[in-house]
């Protein structure tokens, strides 16, 4: 079974490759964003909960995401493989993931994380909050918190994939295709040598 971590801090590409990815691997993708924005949409309990931290630029509380994640992995037990999006964001939810994962027979195959410089960040945002209209991506101010927020309390499960030589760094700019192109030559390679 093939498990990625799609890496990065927001405004990375992470959701355009995670598509091309699924395609290419024949995964299920489960993207903590869409997932929060079903239960808003839909103004679970859940949904209203998430939405009071994510319209602050904040987490949401880690039992709250991992549960979630977790019945959407069990929606699927047929699945080649996953790739969380967006998920984990602290070291306390990897360890959780972890955990569940073995509970699965399975594991994490490879983080792969995708590097892009904080000006290019703000900018792909403000274009797409214009298309999407979604207000996180629409406040400069907003946008920065939650880069500052990626970067003080997210990077740092860069290091617990890295501790388990599970960590690739992916250099995020560039065409959608030639950034593809790098992620699956990283994926490839991890599979040649086990």
């Amino acid at each position: 079974m093939l498990n990625i971590v799609l890496f990065g801090p927001p405004g990375a590409g992470k959701g355009t490759q995670a598509v091309k990815l699924v395609d290419n691997y024949n995964l299920v993708h489960l993207s903590t964003g869409d997932i929060f924005r079903a239960n808003i949409k839909g103004e679970t309990e859940l949904g209203k909960l998430a939405k009071s931290y994510m319209d602050k630029g904040n987490l949401v509380p880690d039992q709250v995401t991992i549960s979630m994640l977790e019945a959407e992995v069990d929606k699927n037990p047929t699945a080649n493989g996953f790739i969380f999006d967006g998920f984990p964001r602290t070291t306390p939810q990897a360890k959780a993931l972890d955990k569940f994962l073995a509970s699965k027979n399975t594991t994490i195959s490879i983080m792969l994380a995708l590097d892009v410089p904080n000006k290019e960040l703000v900018k792909r945002l403000l274009e797409r909050g214009k298309d999407s209209g979604r207000a996180d991506d629409l406040d400069e101010n907003i946008i920065a918190n939650r880069i500052k927020v990626y970067n003080e309390q997210t990077a740092v499960v860069a290091e617990f994939y890295a501790n388990q030589n599970k960590f690739e760094k992916i250099h995020g700019v560039g065409s959608i295709d030639e950034i593809f192109i790098r992620l699956c030559k990283a994926i490839d390679n991890k599979y040649k040598k086990v």
